[in-house]
């Protein structure tokens, strides 16, 4: 499964790694440390980041990204989309491949 999300705080924390400060891009890092650090495939742009891998293996990367942008703020906004396709792997790249595949061929 390819899955992209977005989580971002709001609100201001009480406690946590900089109580009263609610920078976002703190977070965000937060965030994708976390999703570096899971050994998946990943890929972060200014609007998502998208990880490839099991059902299970994703959704725990993603919960404990979350959590993490939790300590930023009261709230926590999170946005996912998923590619769900059994039995292919390598799709992060593959698909922007083809893609552009067809682009060079319509040239």
């Amino acid at each position: 499964m390819l899955l992209a999300f977005s989580v971002a705080p709001s609100g201001t924390p009480a406690e946590g790694p900089r109580p009263g400060d609610a920078s976002v891009h703190d977070a965000v890092a937060a965030a994708v440390k976390i999703v570096r650090e899971s050994g998946l495939p990943n890929r972060t742009d200014s609007m998502f980041t998208t990880i490839e891998g099991e059902w299970d293996e994703v959704f725990d990367v993603v919960k404990r990204a979350t959590e993490a942008v939790g300590q930023f703020g009261s709230r926590v906004s999170l946005v996912i989309k998923a590619d769900i396709r059994p039995g292919y792997t390598g799709e992060l790249t593959a698909k922007v491949d083809r893609l552009e595949g067809a682009l060079a061929d319509g040239s």
